[in-house]
């Protein structure tokens, strides 16, 4: 708790604030577990507290519920070495305060794993509705929780012919109902950008393979020989070790292959940090040498992590910014110059959470084709500040009526606009699946405007924005449109408009994909359309 009241909030823990202000049955990036969590303890207290206080309760709960899980019939004597092993470990000690997505992962992880191990010493309908509705809780809060139910299902197959496990899964489906009709009504924006839209880069061994090794490092610092030492070592001497063995190998397994396509993040491993803090302490109490190097280097790892912790804080014990920092001044510098004026970040969800978060002042994030899209162009901030007078944040502008330094370190600057007007809910949208470029294409561009009032085309230019194979943006350029019926000078409110679109060729020989997107009123292009494939590349 004074971690969290001490420590300024990340961007993320301020962009999952910005989520808590409209309580939801789901947002663009994630389930809303983590903006449940923050309404709630924000409603209880205010400031940094009141977005971390469930994660305090939460990490100490799992702590209680970990140690429960533990049979060994000597482990009341090595409570110590079991502090220590939990201690310090590196992400779930960060997730004691943090307020992330991974946060309400991990505590309902423990949960599953507890009722779990009940239902297979005892199918009992109660112990089915708890496993259903954990499953469910586990799933609110991030994805890839599937991975870890289909894991511990799998050391475990006869679960299939179990009725009660039945019964579980239908609890879990009938609680994920609301979700799943969230990601219905909004064309499954969530699982498209995570699947298909999300942008990544050209195979390299050492950001991606080696990466994903030195994560798995990581996660447990100095430990970390002893901790995957004792999972190789470990008897599988019933079914509950055996979930705990499957579910962390799976894990492994799983984001090893995944990493010779995309990189993996350090945070998308750490649920194997339960099953081998289980595995890891059952082995020490039997084999005193590991029980004396865990205990020492526990103590050293969590030396580390209280320096890490006060830098956190600080920033100043280590000459290295980091996005904790800074935010008050930089916020408070800016709400300064500007009052009451609702300030527009250009390609920043985060600064536009963390400015309203400490100032309270309404804010924007402007998102255009070089970045992508967020909770920001699902719902209806940009109406907060259409047609005001606004200062427009960013990085790139050549000339600006003011300056400042981010957290990080990072140069902005801003510019005024008295009459602030943006379309990016404008929607592009091309019928084929694949285009064709030769010299060049004719087709049907059929645009839709979702806005209560009609929009004059004299505002607007379009765009087309080609990417290489790995979604990256490397070229953008601006095409002639004309309506289908030449009398139409307006795109109607509520209604979808057609136009004749010639798509020139791209310089580049690495285009792979082309967007539309639109230009309103002088400003940067928008992104507005889907990623279409072009015919001249394949993707096998």
């Amino acid at each position: 708790m004074v971690q969290s009241i001490t420590t300024e909030l990340l961007l993320d823990e301020a962009y999952y604030w910005y989520y808590s202000q409209n309580i939801a049955w789901g947002y663009f990036d994630h389930p809303p577990m983590v903006a449940w969590m923050i309404g709630v303890g924000s409603s209880i207290f205010g400031g940094e507290l009141g977005v971390r206080i469930i994660s305090c309760i939460l990490y100490s709960l799992s702590m209680l519920f970990i140690w429960w899980l533990i049979d060994h019939t000597k482990k009341e004597k090595y409570t110590l070495h079991y502090c220590v092993l939990f201690f310090a470990l590196t992400l779930m000690q960060a997730y004691g305060f943090f307020t992330l997505p991974d946060t309400p992962l991990l505590f309902f992880t423990t949960l599953f794993l507890f009722v779990y191990k009940r239902f297979i010493n005892k199918n009992t309908l109660l112990n089915s509705v708890l496993l259903g509705l954990f499953m469910a809780a586990m799933m609110y809060s991030k994805y890839h929780a599937l991975l870890i139910i289909l894991f511990v299902l799998l050391s475990n197959i006869n679960l299939i012919l179990n009725k009660y496990a039945w019964l579980s899964v239908a609890i879990a489906l009938i609680c994920y109902v609301p979700h799943l009709l969230w990601l219905f009504n909004n064309d499954f924006i969530s699982l498209g950008y995570h699947l298909v839209d999300r942008p990544t880069s050209p195979y390299n061994f050492v950001d991606f393979t080696l990466g994903y090794l030195l994560n798995l490092i990581a996660l447990f610092g100095l430990l970390f020989p002893w901790v995957y030492y004792t999972l190789i070592k470990t008897n599988i001497k019933d079914q509950f070790i055996k979930a705990l063995v499957f579910f962390t190998y799976g894990f492994i397994l799983f984001f090893f292959i995944s990493s010779f396509v995309r990189k993996v993040q350090a945070q998308w491993l750490v649920a194997i940090s339960i099953p081998l803090i289980i595995v890891t302490f059952n082995y020490l109490i039997d084999h005193p040498r590991t029980r004396s190097w865990v205990l020492r280097l526990g103590i050293v790892n969590i030396g580390i992590l209280l320096f890490l912790r006060i830098w956190l804080v600080t920033g100043s014990v280590l000459p290295i910014p980091f996005e904790t920092h800074f935010n008050k001044s930089w916020t408070k510098y800016l709400l300064k110059q500007v009052g009451d004026i609702p300030v527009v970040f250009e390609n920043s969800y985060g600064n536009a959470a963390v400015y309203a978060f400490y100032t309270g002042k309404p804010s924007y994030s402007f998102n255009n084709t070089q970045y992508r899209l967020n909770q920001y162009s699902l719902d209806k901030s940009e109406k907060e500040v259409q047609h005001k007078r606004i200062l427009y944040v960013s990085r790139y502008l050549k000339e600006s009526d003011l300056q400042f330094i981010g957290a990080k370190g990072e140069h902005y600057k801003g510019k005024y606009m008295d009459d602030f007007e943006s379309f990016r809910k404008l929607q592009c949208i091309i019928p084929q699946k694949k285009i064709s470029l030769k010299d060049s294409t004719a087709i049907t561009l059929k645009v839709y405007n979702p806005y209560r009032q009609d929009i004059d085309l004299k505002k607007l230019r379009f765009g087309a924005t080609f990417l290489n194979r790995y979604k990256r943006v490397i070229e953008t350029t601006f095409v002639d449109v004309k309506p289908k019926d030449s009398k139409v000078t307006k795109l109607k409110q509520k209604d979808t408009t057609d136009f004749k679109l010639t798509i020139p060729k791209p310089k580049s020989n690495d285009a792979a994909y082309i967007r539309m997107g639109v230009s309103e009123n002088g400003l940067y292009l928008g992104y507005n359309g889907q990623n279409i494939m072009l015919e001249t590349w394949k993707p096998y």
